[in-house]
């Protein structure tokens, strides 16, 4: 059954439960109308039935005075047939004994209820149903003041007709409605979910064109327009996404594009002398060790710039958990790596305990790459100081500063663009991603990075992080 269900279509479903709905109703509303008119006609033959009794009871002699003057519907020839059907109630009065006393042509059964209590030993009237001939009769015996009992009987059967007339006219009813739901639900699902229909046709026509510029139509604040807009945004999303991958591509692609090219024509260089041993003289040993050289730097150079690459074109979304993390521990380990790497430095370190939450991989790479970075531009004997404290309500600020040249002026504002190098960088190993993958890393980690100079002389880096909440 479930998956039925699952195999229609949302039209469907809603179609289904509309009708449903109203089915249910309808067959509820039936059933208790049908209930209700029963019991109101069984209150009112049991009322009919009393008062009857009663009347008869008050004053036995006057009605037994008038026996057998009530006309019956089969009185023809006027003689009364055997159980015939009368107009209005059948009685009869019984003595304390059980016997026959007089009443209505059609004879009542003495029942041992109804004997009970002509003789006072039921202590009150009884009702009960009884069979007369062929119909089907509700019977009250009645105790008289000073002995015996009057009994009175109603056919049935009128009543019955009538409810099973009630219920088959209900019964056509509740047909009648519940398909007029069904074709309800079906205009109900039709315009409930046309634009749902609209916004399927749009998408799907994105999926087929590609074109992510050109927004879904919205109108309206309802739940429909808000997936709209959350549907335009995916799209924009994806676009810059787009976007941002094929500037990748494009600056990674002419970037690797001069180590290639410079090892392709080295190793040509090599290859030649190694097919043509006749040309080997024109190599010298210090030109072919010079070779190699320049080969195991452009070979480092491109190893380095694809694992920038690779970094830099993560997604937004990291495979390692967001945890609260001490930024004063990350900080210290990005220095101890550095400082491995350049042992002619001095680095220090004044950093006050700070906890942010972030990931602690992505939050250590970016501090190496700002750490390296002041290494490479320290001369040698210099000094890289780094500082983390708290910065106004809910940040810190990290600041690494350097003993070197500094940044000039007009290079400033592009030093965290992919692949910007500076001319007094050109000549120095780097593919001008490090800063990047810092200022990507500090967005994502909702922070920002600014570069600034530093009297009397090098660069100050400073990240700002917001803080984890207390």
């Amino acid at each position: 059954m479930t998956g039925w269900w699952r195999a229609r279509t949302l039209h469907a479903r809603l179609s289904l439960l509309v009708a449903g709905a109203v089915a249910a109703a309808v067959l509820l509303v039936s059933a208790g109308a049908w209930f209700t008119v029963r019991e109101i006609q069984q209150d009112k033959i049991a009322a009919e039935l009393v008062s009857d009794a009663k009347t008869i009871a008050a004053n036995p002699v006057y009605w037994l005075a008038a026996e057998g003057t009530r006309a019956r519907y089969d009185h023809v020839d006027g003689g009364p047939a055997p159980h015939g059907k009368e107009i209005g109630p059948c009685w009869q009065i019984i003595d304390t004994a059980g016997d026959l006393v007089g009443g209505t042509a059609t004879p009542l059964p003495i029942t041992e209820s109804a004997a009970a209590v002509a003789s006072g030993a039921a202590g009150g009237p009884v009702q009960e149903e009884v069979s007369i001939g062929p119909g089907d009769y509700l019977m009250l015996s009645l105790p008289i003041t000073g002995g015996g009992a009057v009994q009175v009987a109603l056919d049935r059967d009128p009543d019955e007709r009538v409810l099973v007339t009630f219920a088959v006219l209900l019964a056509a009813g509740a047909a009648v409605g519940i398909g007029g739901a069904a074709l309800l639900g079906r205009t109900v699902s039709r315009a409930g979910l046309a634009p749902v229909d609209r916004l399927t046709e749009a998408v799907e026509d994105v999926a087929v064109t590609m074109d992510l510029t050109r927004p879904v139509d919205v109108a309206g604040n309802d739940e429909i327009a808000r997936l709209g807009r959350s549907v335009n945004a995916m799209l924009s999303a994806i676009d810059t996404s787009r976007r941002a991958q094929r500037a990748l591509v494009e600056d990674a692609g002419h970037e690797l594009r001069t180590p290639l090219t410079s090892i392709r024509t080295n190793v040509e260089l090599l290859l030649s002398v190694e097919r043509r041993p006749d040309l080997a003289h024109r190599l010298s040993p210090e030109d072919r060790a010079g070779l190699l050289e320049d080969l195991d730097a452009q070979v480092r150079e491109l190893a380095t710039l694809t694992t920038e690459l690779v970094e830099l074109s993560r997604e937004e979304g990291s495979r390692e958990a967001v945890e609260p993390v001490d930024l004063a521990e990350v900080v210290t380990a990005a220095v101890n790596r550095v400082q491995l790497r350049a042992p002619s430095l001095t680095f220090a370190a004044d950093l006050r305990p700070i906890t942010v939450l972030g990931r602690p991989g992505q939050l250590e790479r970016m501090i190496v790459n700002v750490l390296d970075n002041a290494a490479k531009w320290s001369p040698a004997g210099g000094t890289v100081t780094t500082t983390l404290a708290p910065d106004g309500p809910g940040f810190c600020c990290l600041t690494v500063t350097d003993t070197g040249p500094g940044i000039a002026e007009e290079d400033r504002p592009h030093v965290f663009d992919r692949f910007y190098r500076a001319a007094a960088a050109r000549s120095m190993p780097g593919s001008g991603l490090g800063l990047a993958i810092v200022a990507q890393t500090a967005a994502q980690h909702g922070g920002t990075v600014a570069a600034a100079p530093h009297l009397p002389t090098g660069t100050s880096m400073t990240i700002r992080l917001p803080g984890a909440p207390v």
